[in-house]
């Protein structure tokens, strides 16, 4: 064979889609997803224990919903076997379009339920039901849009590119809440702790609502990709696999094990910091249960600064960790993490200064443990079961995590008399045990993505 031949057949080949396609097919579905997630994520604190549950103790209440939506989480493991299953046999394309389809009709379907007091348990039934489909389709919805991310990067960019989908978590979150803000102060309410009749009766079915448009537009883009060069050079040489699941639980356990705790403290912060943070933000400071004492309006204009932090070091995490490695700029940042869990007691007791530092700093280190996730869990599965491995990893940890860190949250909160103290000890948890998984891991900057 030539030098030139040779040359040939080692370089790296040209992206299947162009950058702009890439970054905004990544983008967009993850946003969606993520604005619909977060939809429900504040109407869980704002309206689903006053409309889907019997009338009587806030608290009990306030866990039946954050039950329902931990529910979600534990769907999410299967729509990643599911959607794994068909993205590593079938290719990305089709899978992404029907992920984005599920979670979109199951989030307007949402917005049109009948509560409580008109059909009784039925109402909590159904919402379980929607809630448990929403968790299905985000599981087949994150891996997807990282494999379209990571797979298309130029070389020495893939955790810039990876960081992509990763900020439609903010940018869906700044959506969401803001579009609730809007609705909140165009219905006001007359207490500041309780969203306005109105509001209660209809306003809160219009961010769900909202989400039908938007998934046309991501649908639109969506059905514009192509296939990555890795998954057709996968589908011609015949290495596809009949059953990924069989293979990457075979094969590649230590990497299912290591990618699920890799995640845990990510999962950990980013609940507490957006589902905990609002309800412990609006809760009366005269409470059986104190909390910060703030206005649903002013505490969730708080959030949104904070989350544009979020937003901001998503996107300073990718080259960083281009640079110096996923590893190595994650276990920085898992570090920070449990000093901040270790800090939440004199950050919120210090006013409103001190609030607003724990909202950004908390945020700022979300968008640092994120932003690498999107390059980190792809890069540690061959092509043939990419989707499948990346994604149970990733959801397999939202159990450990998301699903129930807002629950043993506010169990703690009340434990602690109000205080946050427990809390961040259970970050700070949730951090050590990360830590110790990127301590006994591998870099993965350099390995080939097309292997």
């Amino acid at each position: 064979m030539s030098i030139s031949a040779t040359q040939a057949s080692s370089a790296p080949s040209k992206p299947a889609n162009s950058r702009g396609r890439v970054i905004f097919a990544s983008l967009v579905g993850t946003t969606i997803e993520f604005y619909d997630f977060y939809v429900y994520a504040t109407a869980a604190v704002l309206v689903f224990p006053h409309l889907f549950f019997p009338a009587g103790d806030e608290t009990t209440a306030l866990l039946s919903s954050f039950a329902v939506f931990g529910a979600a989480m534990v769907a999410r493991p299967v729509g990643s076997i599911v959607f794994g299953h068909l993205g590593d046999k079938h290719g990305r394309k089709v899978t992404l379009v029907g992920a984005l389809l599920t979670m979109g009709v199951a989030t307007f379907l949402i917005g049109v339920l009948p509560t409580y007091e008109q059909v009784g348990w039925i109402a909590a039934a159904l919402l379980v039901l929607m809630r448990l489909a929403q968790g299905f389709a985000l599981g087949g919805e994150w891996s997807g849009a990282a494999l379209v991310a990571t797979e298309n990067a130029p070389v020495g960019k893939r955790a810039w590119y990876g960081t992509f989908p990763q900020l439609g978590a903010p940018i869906g979150f700044i959506i969401a809440n803001g579009l609730f803000l809007i609705i909140a102060a165009a219905l006001p309410s007359d207490d500041p702790s309780m969203p306005s009749e109105a509001f209660l009766e209809w306003g809160w079915r219009i961010p769900f609502l909202f989400s039908a448009l938007m998934v046309i537009v991501g649908l639109y883009v969506r059905l514009k990709l192509v296939e990555s060069t890795a998954f057709s050079k996968a589908k011609s040489s015949g290495t596809v696999q009949r059953l990924p699941l069989a293979t990457v639980f075979r094969d590649h356990w230590k990497e299912l094990i290591l990618g699920t705790f890799f995640m845990l403290a990510t999962y950990v912060l980013f609940y507490l910091m957006t589902a905990f943070s609002l309800t412990y933000g609006r809760a009366p400071v005269d409470a059986a249960v104190p909390g910060l004492g703030y206005s649903y309006n002013a505490f969730v204009l708080m959030l949104i600064l904070g989350v544009v932090f979020f937003g901001i070091f998503t996107l300073v995490s990718g080259p960083l960790a281009d640079r110096f490695g996923r590893r190595k700029t994650l276990l920085w940042v898992t570090a920070a993490i449990i000093v901040f869990g270790l800090l939440w007691v004199p950050l919120t007791g210090g006013g409103l200064f001190g609030v607003m530092a724990w909202l950004i700093i908390g945020m700022s280190l979300m968008g640092f443990t994120f932003g690498p996730m999107g390059a980190l869990l792809p890069e540690l599965f061959p092509t043939n079961v990419r989707y499948t491995g990346s994604g149970i990893s990733y959801n397999v940890s939202s159990i450990l995590g998301a699903a129930v860190a807002p629950f043993i949250a506010v169990a703690l909160w009340t434990l602690g008399g109000g205080s946050p103290f427990w809390v961040g000890i259970y970050l700070s948890g949730a951090g050590l045990l990360t830590l110790i998984a990127l301590v006994i891991s591998k870099e993965t900057k350099d390995v080939d993505i097309e292997r």
